[in-house]
């Protein structure tokens, strides 16, 4: 398990000289960022997602969480269910990879210099699945926001309001996802700082 101080504490490295996270033939491409209307389906989804996963990994999966925007009721969101899985072992991918890509999973991030995180993608329902493994900080992160989005009504507008400035200003200047995330990280910031005082954690 992480430490509280690693919870909190964001690393913003840049990849090692040299290295890319997208697994060949994934890179990002531009396009439009899409903020659809809250989708009471969305946990739905997960929930068919999740089974997925278990009866293709069974007890390699540690745990399991819907995170992102779309596992928070009332909030808009890029329609595209996030979820962190964790395992013992994410570098050891002959473990937990191929029976993902048996169930339509696709490697798209490969990021050893972070946590270990992986990134599958899965094309119906469209989903993100994050693997980690069980001493990684960011799947905390996310749930402590998750939660927290969840209690405070008030966070959950200013965090809705800069998705869609962002997504407005994204989409006029033809950028990717990944700048689309840059634009509002200063909102997500912010936030974490109340979430990370209501969790004991600042």
């Amino acid at each position: 398990m992480p430490s509280a101080r690693d919870i909190a504490t964001f690393s913003d490295s840049p990849p090692p000289p040299g290295a890319s996270p997208w697994v060949h033939g994934s890179e990002e491409r531009h396009g439009d960022v899409e903020i659809a209307e809250p989708d009471p389906a969305w946990p739905e989804r997960y929930e068919r997602i999740a089974n997925l996963v278990r009866r293709a990994l069974g007890g390699r999966v540690l745990q399991l969480e819907h995170v992102g925007s779309t596992s928070v009721p009332g909030l808009p969101a890029k329609p595209i269910i996030d979820i962190d899985l964790i395992v013992a072992d994410p570098s050891e991918e002959g473990a937990w990879l191929p029976p993902l890509e048996d169930a339509g999973f696709e490697l798209r991030v490969r990021e050893p210099w972070w946590h270990e995180h992986r990134c599958l993608k899965l094309w119906d329902p469209l989903t993100n699945l994050h693997v980690f493994g069980p001493d990684a900080p960011e799947p905390w992160r996310h749930r402590i926001f998750r939660d927290h989005l969840r209690r405070d009504a008030a966070d959950r507008q200013r965090y809705a309001t800069a998705k869609r400035e962002a997504a407005a200003a994204a989409n006029a200047r033809a950028e990717t996802v990944m700048q689309y995330n840059a634009r509002k990280s200063a909102a997500i910031r912010e936030i974490y700082e109340r979430a990370f005082r209501d969790a004991g954690l600042a």
